[in-house]
């Protein structure tokens, strides 16, 4: 019995998704659990799984096509039924090849069927369109059938010597030439394309590419432009002298990375100052909703990661709660599982302030863009060593810039200039984030 492929619930307030790519194509054996298809929400991609084992019979929705929850994307069949589809489909084809010859026309390649065999629907398109006899095809599934990997690597392996199935022009063929078709091949099947493929496309001069925006570009767009069109956003900056954290990670990596396994980084010293200067100005933890203030007594930090597809910023839960080895720890996972695509809804969803380093890039000074629904967010900067008067005397010091974008509706500026000065404070005299909490 056919299977209907679904869109699944993709999670609150995603209510559509765009096809990404798909990973199995049409005629291609499937397993329970295994992945059939990937989403893209404005947040996360979502991987469609076979609720049973059998045959893709069927894609009805294409690469970069937009998709509701609970819409058919394919079919899944069990071979029984595939095997009767290719029954018939040889009964027609043999019948038309009659009807040819008695015309006194030569039955051309394309319409070569080998009855004994099983063939994919693919593998019997790329046979038929490249001219391949499928009785010369050497079957390596378990159950005799001729794959599309099967046909490939017939192409592959007969590319230095003329072989009877092939047409004129590929008999000619160079090995390189081959292997280009074969290429050719791969772009062509639905399961190996990527989206940014499929939509891809240049002038004839070369001097210019149009590319689709991907979902969660185009949602990034527009929440950016939302941020800056309905908050009252402002950024003041200072600097802060990092010679104090940068001591203490000196003298302590070895031990603490013997000790919890995970490097002594900077994040977690400002997630541990940004928390303790939420406390002290508590209005930089909160969200405007209507008329109403809402002040947030918890520290859900998010932590700005740049990903292939775009900026994602996943959430440190109850920053106030972990040790420095597990804010290291979790930020590490999480900034891991951005860059494979791999976090889930539950892990972005929330955050009552943002961190984003621009430093690990280079920058020197930027304006960050508050992530709505929060009113605050802190940017790091590159450390750079710089000449700084220290008493009275020159000395060179490691320096880094912070920006703190806050929403002016909430937020005055005597507030936000007194909690990057805490922030300041902190990183400074990193003994104090132990006294204090």
């Amino acid at each position: 019995m056919a299977l209907e492929i679904r869109v699944p619930a993709l999670g609150e307030s995603i209510v559509d998704a765009v096809i990404a790519v798909w990973l199995k194509g049409e005629g291609d054996e499937v397993k329970q659990g295994e992945a059939l298809v990937e989403l893209e929400t404005d947040k996360v991609n979502v991987e469609v799984s076979a609720e049973k084992s059998g045959v893709l019979q069927k894609i009805l929705k294409q690469t970069g096509d937009v998709v509701t929850v609970g819409e058919v994307l394919g079919v899944v069949g069990e071979n029984d039924e595939v095997e009767r589809g290719f029954s018939q489909g040889t009964a027609v084809l043999e019948k038309k090849s009659q009807q040819k010859s008695t015309n006194g026309q030569q039955q051309p390649a394309s319409q070569k069927v080998d009855g004994q065999k099983s063939i994919s629907p693919l593998a019997r398109r790329i046979a038929n369109e490249y001219h391949i006899d499928i009785s010369q095809v050497t079957s390596h599934d378990a159950h005799g059938r001729v794959t599309k990997e099967d046909v490939m690597s017939y192409l592959e392996k007969n590319s230095e010597h003329q072989t009877p199935g092939l047409s004129t022009v590929t008999q000619q063929s160079s090995y390189t030439d081959v292997n280009t078709t074969v290429e050719a091949i791969r772009r062509e099947d639905p399961s190996n394309q990527t989206r940014s493929q499929v939509q891809l496309q240049t002038d004839s001069g070369g001097r210019e590419e149009h590319v689709q925006l991907s979902r969660r570009r185009q949602t990034i767009a527009q929440r950016l432009v939302e941020v800056q069109r309905t908050a009252a956003m402002l950024t003041t900056f200072n600097e802060v002298d990092m010679s104090a954290v940068m001591e203490v990670r000196t003298r302590r990596k070895e031990s603490f990375k013997e000790r919890h396994g995970v490097s002594l980084g900077f994040m977690s010293f400002f997630t541990k100052a940004i928390v303790g200067a939420l406390k002290a100005f508590p209005r930089l933890n909160a969200e405007i909703q209507g008329n109403e203030m809402i002040l947030k007594y918890y520290y859900d930090i998010g932590v700005a990661v740049g990903a292939e597809e775009g900026l994602v910023v996943p959430v440190l839960r109850d920053a106030d709660r972990k040790s420095f080895a597990e804010i290291e720890s979790e930020i590490a996972n999480l900034a891991k599982k951005a860059r494979e695509n791999k976090l889930t809804l539950a892990e972005l969803q929330g955050g009552t302030f943002t961190i984003t380093n621009g430093g690990v890039f280079g920058s020197l000074l930027s304006t960050p863009i508050l992530n709505a629904p929060q009113v605050g967010i802190l940017g790091m900067h590159k450390i750079e060593q710089r000449p700084v008067v220290v008493n009275g005397q020159i000395v060179i010091r490691s320096m880094m810039y912070l920006a703190l974008s806050y929403d002016h509706r909430i937020v005055d500026g005597r507030e936000a200039v007194q909690f990057l000065v805490k922030v300041k404070e902190y990183i400074e005299d990193p003994e104090t984030l132990l006294l204090e909490g």
